[in-house]
């Protein structure tokens, strides 16, 4: 039995499968992105030139630069973010492999139905 302490807590998990048409886009806005960023005099040059250093060598990762979770809920009323982590990969992708059937994860153990339907 939880208590309304621990109710008020939601693990919100999203999956995303992106097909990047144009890596230089991508990439220049993860850049421009860092430059807004780097005009605050706290993030220290080193940091700084490693973070344009990996979004210049890996579109994966300027993608992931790009995404802000923040941005996903920032307009949702009543909720305040507590803690976020995102990665991003390269990787092979082929829609109709029944591998990449999303609703897999929405069968809970027995049997029944979850997330929004």
């Amino acid at each position: 039995m939880s208590t309304p302490e621990t109710t008020r807590f939601v693990r919100l998990q999203v999956e995303l499968v992106l097909e990047v048409d144009d890596a230089d886009a991508v990439t220049k806005a993860a850049l421009r992105r860092l430059a807004e960023e780097s005009a605050d005099p706290e993030m220290p040059e080193e940091e700084r030139a490693h973070a344009e250093s990996t979004v210049t060598e890996d579109t994966a990762e300027a993608l992931a630069y790009l995404v802000d979770p923040f941005d996903l809920i920032s307009d949702v009323p009543g909720v305040e973010l507590q803690q976020a982590s995102w990665s991003s990969e390269r990787i092979e992708y082929d829609p109709d492999s029944p591998d990449w059937d999303l609703d897999e994860d929405d069968v809970e153990d027995d049997g029944e139905e979850g997330g929004i339907g």
